[in-house]
């Protein structure tokens, strides 16, 4: 395992950090997740005990259990030898006092006395906005000189100018973005990545296979990865691609099983930054553009269309819309749109007033396109 400054903490963390969010479950007949507790405890294990030191879970996720299950699985000796974090959103409290009482909470179910790092959880611009409202920063301080938690960060969902807002708003410690092949200009961006380590802030990476959509390659992009002299398999490269920058401090891979785990340990073994070349850099650029020519709608999530009168979350539903289509699979994108659903922001929300397509850069039918998404979104692409 390779190891890496965590900003300016001082110390380091595995480069491979593995996300909870994904471990073994079933659902039952509610169509809630449930964990798989045996193999995902055997899991986080055999991950510590090969040198795996960062684990990312959330109060969100399995409803609260992801916290207990890390708990479960880092006692008799693991927790005092590895990071542990987690995430509160702005959206799930109302006070100081409720802050207060989730966090104990959630340090109750992970059965330690303080976090690594906490994080706000999911910000985009109306998170942001209540998080500021609020004073949850100020919460988080307290908390830290408490000793509840030893760093603070943020997770990120919105465009880069939020960003480079966010990241120049507070004495963060880390910041997590979705980073990939595919999103080099999407969300926080390269460039903004590179601005956040600048001001000495851990960069941690979330969604290198872009909730595991690269790693079945389409047969016109495995064409590129078979042609090239290297040989390595679309995961591979996928990862290899977040982790040659310099300024990354941890990848996250939400494993599922024991066999994607044992993978990413083994890729990880070899995971330095700046080791590709120019003419792998090059393939990357040429696996790209292949998965660009599979997209439905020509949308940069540049977010200009937003926010629309409706609530409708436009770049999201064309992000969901046009990755479905890359995979070739609906199947695991339809979950994620039924956080768009139950947050009232999908395309049924559509008025058809238009305001969106009189700001479009990309000059796109906004209006027809959007019942076009729902439909594949909802019937996975049937």
């Amino acid at each position: 395992m390779q190891y890496r400054d965590y900003g300016n903490e001082g110390y380091k963390v595995s480069a491979f950090g593995m996300g909870c969010m994904r471990v073994p479950h079933v659902k039952d007949e509610h169509g809630n997740k449930i964990i798989q507790r045996e193999e995902a405890i055997k899991m986080i294990r055999y991950a510590a005990d090969h040198g795996v030191t960062y684990f990312d879970s959330a109060r969100m996720y399995f409803n609260g259990d992801c916290d207990a299950l890390l708990g479960e699985a880092l006692a008799g000796g693991y927790r005092e030898k590895v990071k542990v974090v987690s995430k509160i959103p702005p959206r799930f409290v109302n006070s100081e006092e409720e802050f207060n009482n989730t966090l104990d909470d959630m340090l109750k179910k992970l059965q330690t006395d303080y976090l690594d790092v906490l994080l706000t959880h999911d910000m985009n611009r109306e998170a942001w906005d209540r998080f500021q409202q609020m004073g949850m920063y100020q919460w988080m301080e307290k908390a830290k000189q408490a000793g509840k938690i030893k760093a603070i960060g943020f997770s990120f969902h919105d465009d880069v100018d939020l960003f480079r807002e966010m990241v120049d708003a507070y004495p963060w410690a880390m910041a997590q973005i979705q980073m990939n092949i595919l999103d080099v200009n999407y969300q926080a961006t390269v460039e903004g990545m590179k601005y956040a380590a600048s001001k000495g802030l851990a960069i941690v990476i979330m969604e290198p296979l872009r909730g595991g959509g690269l790693a079945n390659a389409p047969a016109s992009v495995q064409k590129i990865y078979d042609e090239y002299p290297e040989k390595r398999s679309a995961v591979e490269w996928a990862l290899r691609f977040v982790y040659n920058f310099p300024e990354v401090s941890c990848v996250l891979s939400g494993v599922s099983t024991m066999e994607q785990l044992k993978d990413n340990i083994r890729i990880f073994e070899e995971a330095k930054p700046d080791v590709m070349s120019e003419e792998d850099l090059a393939m990357i650029d040429r696996v790209r553009e292949e998965y660009n020519k599979l997209i439905k709608v020509p949308c940069t999530g540049c977010s200009y269309c937003i926010p629309c009168p409706k609530g409708v979350n436009i770049p999201r539903i064309f992000y969901l819309y046009n990755s479905g289509s890359m995979y070739g699979d609906y199947e695991m994108i339809k979950e994620l749109y039924g956080f768009v659903l139950n947050a009232n922001a999908d395309a049924t929300q559509c008025i058809g007033c238009g305001a969106c397509e009189k700001k479009c850069p990309q000059h796109i039918h906004i209006i027809d396109a959007l019942p076009k998404a729902h439909e594949a979104l909802i019937n996975a692409g049937k």
